[in-house]
């Protein structure tokens, strides 16, 4: 379960395609059906937050 280093975003973890996220104002939201491979690119991102609104928010 890495935690990250994000102004929004304490900790991402995936498993069997269901991405969880840990926003430091409102807690755990979990999202179906993302690729192993965007939960990787999502971890290197540099910034977490831009990933987050660009990538996962409103797709899955």
């Amino acid at each position: 379960m890495p935690y990250v280093r994000s102004s929004a975003i304490s900790r991402i973890e995936w498993s069997n395609g269901t991405l969880s996220i840990w926003f430091h104002e409102s807690g755990r939201y979990d999202y179906h059906g993302v690729p192993e491979h965007v939960y990787e690119a999502f971890l290197a991102a540099r910034s977490k937050g831009t990933f987050f609104n660009a990538r996962i928010r409103d797709h899955y």
